[in-house]
């Protein structure tokens, strides 16, 4: 699945390589050529992921990866570290600033696309296309369908992203606010109160085939997909 990716990389030739390959795969790519960069984008715009390269003017992208992590903001962003190191230790310190992952220059855009995959499928499974079974229900989010007890039956488009969010995330109570960064996107202003329609709508889709109950209203908090809920 695609997926939103913010580099931030120095180097023009590497730069404008990067952006090539990773637009040919389906993703979609912003820039940055420093860290300033970076911050400035993020005011606005969260990321599925960030590609940080090591070495960048003024503040490095150490630095840079240990300010994200410090930032409930953009702490859960994925960051994969791009370095021309390789020594054992570089390494280490790369990952204990709170990068997810580490590829060293050179490498392969096959490589680089799997790592990009293998880190969303940890951090950020609502990115991927791999099919979801949970609850009684199955859905499979590369040809936008959905079973019920095997029973195939249709989502709206939001309501979709709801439930696909909802079930590579269960158990977990997620606010209105959580929901509209997650499934409407960050850099999209609407009121609140939109989660509760769009809850509304699928549950009702959901009683067609009596799996409403697994989504559950926190009170005071949000909502929460249960596979364990009790009907």
């Amino acid at each position: 699945m695609a997926a939103n990716i913010l580099l931030v990389e120095d180097e023009p030739g590497i730069q404008e390589l990067l952006k090539l390959n990773l637009g040919q795969a389906g993703h979609k790519v912003t820039a940055a050529d420093d860290a300033e960069g970076a911050l400035q984008y993020l005011k606005t715009t969260l990321p599925d992921v960030i590609l940080l390269d090591w070495m960048l003017p003024g503040m490095s992208g150490v630095q840079l990866a240990r300010r994200l992590r410090s930032q409930d903001r953009t702490r859960d962003i994925p960051i994969i570290m791009l370095t021309a190191r390789t020594d054992e230790t570089d390494k280490v310190e790369g990952l204990e600033t709170g990068a997810d992952d580490y590829i060293t220059k050179p490498f392969s855009p096959k490589e680089l696309m799997a790592r990009i995959k293998a880190v969303l499928r940890r951090r950020a499974p609502q990115l991927t296309s791999d099919i979801v079974e949970s609850g009684g229900l199955r859905l499979d989010p590369a040809t936008h369908r959905l079973w019920g007890d095997g029973k195939p039956f249709e989502l709206g488009p939001t309501e979709f992203r709801l439930l696909h969010f909802f079930m590579t995330h269960p158990e977990r109570v997620h606010s209105r606010a959580q929901l509209l960064d997650q499934v409407w996107g960050d850099h999209v202003f609407v009121e609140e109160r939109t989660v509760d329609v769009h809850i509304r709508r699928l549950r009702k889709s959901l009683e067609l085939t009596g799996h409403d109950h697994l989504i559950e209203t926190v009170r005071g908090s949000g909502y929460r997909y249960s596979a364990t809920a009790v009907r």
